[in-house]
Order: structure tokens, then sequence, then C-alpha cells
């Protein structure tokens, strides 16, 4: 099967007449006159009106930007944008001392949340240093473990996040 190259022309039993606007992996994006834009298999049945002769690249820019987007967060230290849970917007957390005569400390649980997210990109970043170093194999596995024992301690704190893809993770139980 020949891939048809961007601007190709059909006409699809379903659809009606389009043009190719994108191809990807396992589909052509597919403008059409009648119905606007569709994805439809690269199998599909439809008549070609018009192949165009470019060369396809199955990756559209959606999966390029993707993996760019997942090589940079495993290897920079910029970091992701963290959301704090809605619930937790705009409270404080307050630190009462056991002993009443002493003063309580309060403080924007917006900032404790950035300073507990600051901690991770950190340790993310101690991670990646460690993983390409030439510190000996047994010796990074041993730096490792700490690093996922920290992330454990941390697990605490995962009731501030929105997402739960974005909470800490320490050893899973096997």
């Amino acid at each position: 099967m020949k891939l048809l190259g961007i601007g190709s022309r059909i006409n699809h039993n379903e659809y009606g007449k389009g043009v190719v606007t994108n191809v990807t992996s396992k589909h052509y994006w597919v403008t059409f006159i009648e119905n606007g834009l569709e994805t439809i298999d690269l199998d599909s049945e439809f008549e070609v009106i018009e192949a165009a002769e470019d060369e396809v690249d199955t990756i559209s820019f959606y999966e390029v930007e993707r993996s760019l987007k997942s090589i940079l967060k495993k290897w920079s230290d910029v970091s992701e944008v963290i959301s704090i849970a809605d619930k937790w917007k705009g409270g404080k957390l307050i630190m009462q001392p056991g002993d009443t005569n002493l003063k309580s400390t309060e403080l924007p649980i917006d900032k404790f949340f950035h300073k507990i997210t600051m901690v991770r990109d950190r340790l993310r970043v101690m991670e990646q240093k460690i993983n390409s170093s030439n510190l000996e194999e047994q010796e990074k596995i041993d730096l490792q473990q700490y690093i996922t024992r920290s992330y454990g301690s941390l697990t605490s704190f995962n009731v501030l996040f929105k997402l739960k893809s974005q909470q800490f993770v320490g050893q899973r139980s096997k």
C-alpha cells in the first residue's frame, strides 16, 4: 500500500470528496467538503481522485511535539506546570505549636505547595545527574533507592495535587 501525500484528493463513500491534510502512522486526516475534518484509517475504502507525489512522513506534527515534550521533561530541569487541587486554592497552612504560649505560624498553602513541587523537581534533576554520571552501577542503584524513599516520604502531600498523575510515588509493593 502506497501512502497518500498531503494534498491528495479522495472520494469517500460516507464522507464524500475531501483533501488529505495530515498523515499519521495510522490515519489520514481528511478535510471533506461537506463533512469537515475527519480521521480515517489508512486502509479505509475510498477512491483516489488525485494522489499527491510528495514524500509522506508518517509522523504528525502533534506526535513530534508530544515526543519532544516528553524528551524535554525527562532530560531537562524545566519543570512542568503543576496545579494544586481546587479545594486548596486560597487556603492557608496553620502550624500550631504544642506550647500554647508560643505563636502559631500561617503560610499560604499555594506557597507551601510550590515549595513541595520544587523539592520534587530538584529530586528529578538529581536523579538525572546520577543516571548520567560516571558512578559505578551499584552506586547509582544505591543513590536511586534514596531518591525513591524520598519520594515515598513526600506521598503525604499527594492530597494537594489536582492531578493524580503528578503525585509523588514511592517504592511500590511487589
